[in-house]
């Protein structure tokens, strides 16, 4: 049900409204500024900056009633500001735009659940549905409900009890719902705390909370001893529309025809303040645009903090909608970073070449992916691809045929035996432990993947921000070989003008 309309604004001075228009480079007056050198910016990149801008996250959500930053609430307006004042502090260097959209955004409210008596632990799910039901039976639902012929027909009017796994929470409710059951619960697959999620937008499902493991393994062993188990359930929420800012700094050193573009996303989910997802994600690139600051580039460097990431790569996703064939042609290559500091982490570069997961991005992709891994390997340090299936900001730009490339340490998949080995931590366990919780704060990040990651984009943008050498030209979009990526509800000797004016002879 959609409520009222948010009355939450930002106030900003001069807003500048994006548009798919090219406009006249102006260049910075300091143009005595070195041009960027690798070992140069990859030795200013220090944890205690990092971990400063983390802190600044954390305390502008905790200074709101509702301690997050999802998009369009006070926390994130506040989330904005503090990027758009730390670059505007830098001085002429960048452009730094607000690029403004509306949509809608779950607010959640109340969850209750009992069963035989007992309060449970619980939560609800984004775009859930409100609901109440008091006293009605639970069922097991077999396997993991992800085929009809799973769901017995004694659901009916009653409550779905259904593991977590294999397949997405839609899916499961929605075989649930076709057979008749008033409500559901999910419980957990790992010792990961409650089940929690996201539906991936408003939806017309049968209501849903969700359970621990435990909890849920034990009322399931009570339900196939043959007891009848009843619940009760509160599941309230509002949908509202909301507006919402991406945050884009430009620089206005370098070739606008040929774009390094860095983004992370800037919002968390409602449960709390989403320091690793993905406080570190965008502190790791502020942290780099504030380093190179100190240098002139001779291609374009473009930032961009995205909002509603957490509803479904909306922010990216408008970016990429509004901006014109040309001008996301000019990008040669997008680089994403979403949580690199998770604190039983894995170091993984996205898989652009498709070596381990068999899916590649278009060409460049494989190219900057061996350049991390050479960051990487001359530390001693073990990589790992990480999937490359679009979700998160890259997948927008992959469908516009645009290279793509990032780092990942981990969310809500298992660390294996082989990982531990590598890296410590704890085999079988997620990756990140807090993820989409109240306890992704200042203390869930992890310092060491967050130095080196911070230090390995650094690495990646004195490279290609000083020269595309090997690299390969742009493909026009339309003959590229990327398939779109569905998300479950996601040259060289050119003549190119000089940074200060100057026209000289540059490696594209």
């Amino acid at each position: 049900m959609k409520g009222i309309s948010s009355t939450m604004a930002i106030t900003v001075t001069g807003l500048l409204a994006l548009n798919g228009n090219a406009e006249p480079v102006h260049y910075p007056s300091k143009c005595k500024l070195p041009l960027v050198k690798d070992k140069p910016l990859v030795n200013s990149i220090h944890l205690k900056d990092l971990l400063k801008c983390a802190q600044d996250l954390e305390d502008i959500a905790y200074a709101t009633p509702a301690r997050n930053r999802v998009h369009g609430s006070e926390g994130h307006h506040g989330t904005v500001q503090y990027f758009k004042d730390t670059l505007e502090s830098l001085g002429d260097y960048y452009k730094v735009e607000l690029q403004e959209f509306t949509t809608e955004v779950t607010l959640a409210s109340a969850q209750e659940f009992s069963a035989g008596g007992v309060t449970y632990d619980t939560d609800s799910f984004e775009f859930g549905n409100n609901g109440t039901w008091t006293d009605v039976p639970l069922v097991n639902v077999a396997n993991l409900g992800c085929d009809p012929e799973d769901v017995p027909d004694t659901v009916t009017g009653n409550v779905a009890l259904i593991a977590r796994g294999d397949c997405t929470f839609v899916q499961k409710i929605t075989n649930a719902g076709a057979k008749g059951a008033v409500a559901a619960m999910i419980y957990n697959n790992l010792e990961a705390g409650v089940a929690s999620g996201t539906l991936g937008g408003v939806n017309e499902l049968i209501p849903l909370g969700g359970l621990t493991r435990a909890d849920g393994l034990a009322l399931a062993e009570l339900i196939e001893a043959g007891e009848t188990v009843t619940s009760s359930g509160t599941y309230w929420a509002y949908v509202t529309e909301a507006t919402s800012h991406n945050v884009i700094a430009t620089s206005k050193y370098g070739d606008p025809d040929n774009v390094l573009f860095l983004g992370a996303h800037s919002d968390s989910v409602d449960k709390g303040p989403g320091i690793n997802d993905n406080g570190s994600g965008s502190c790791g690139i502020l942290t780099v645009a504030k380093a190179l600051s100190k240098y002139r580039t001779n291609a374009q460097v473009k930032f961009a903090w995205w909002t509603a990431e957490e509803e479904g790569l909306l922010g990216a996703e408008h970016f990429v909608n509004t901006s014109t064939p040309e001008d996301l042609a000019k990008i040669r290559l997008y680089l994403n970073f979403d949580m690199i500091a998770s604190p039983n982490y894995f170091l993984g570069i996205y898989d652009g070449d498709g070596s381990r997961f068999n899916l590649s991005g278009p060409p460049g992709s494989d190219v900057a992916e061996h350049l991390f891994e050479e960051f990487f390997a001359a530390r001693n340090l073990t990589t790992f691809g990480a999937e490359f299936n679009g979700r998160s900001d890259y997948g927008p730009f992959l469908d516009a045929g645009v290279p793509c490339s990032g780092l990942d340490t981990g969310a809500d998949g298992v660390k294996t035996e082989e990982e531990q080995k590598i890296y410590g931590g704890i085999a079988g366990e997620t990756y990140d432990q807090n993820y989409h919780s109240a306890a992704d704060n200042f203390n869930n990040l992890a310092h060491f993947p967050f130095e080196i990651n911070a230090k390995a984009i650094s690495h990646v943008v004195a490279t290609y921000a000083k020269s595309w050498e090997g690299f390969p030209a742009r493909l026009p979009s339309n003959s590229t070989s990327v398939a779109r990526r569905h998300l479950h509800p996601r040259s060289s000797g050119v003549p190119k003008r000089h940074s200060c004016g100057v026209t000289e002879l540059m490696e594209y």
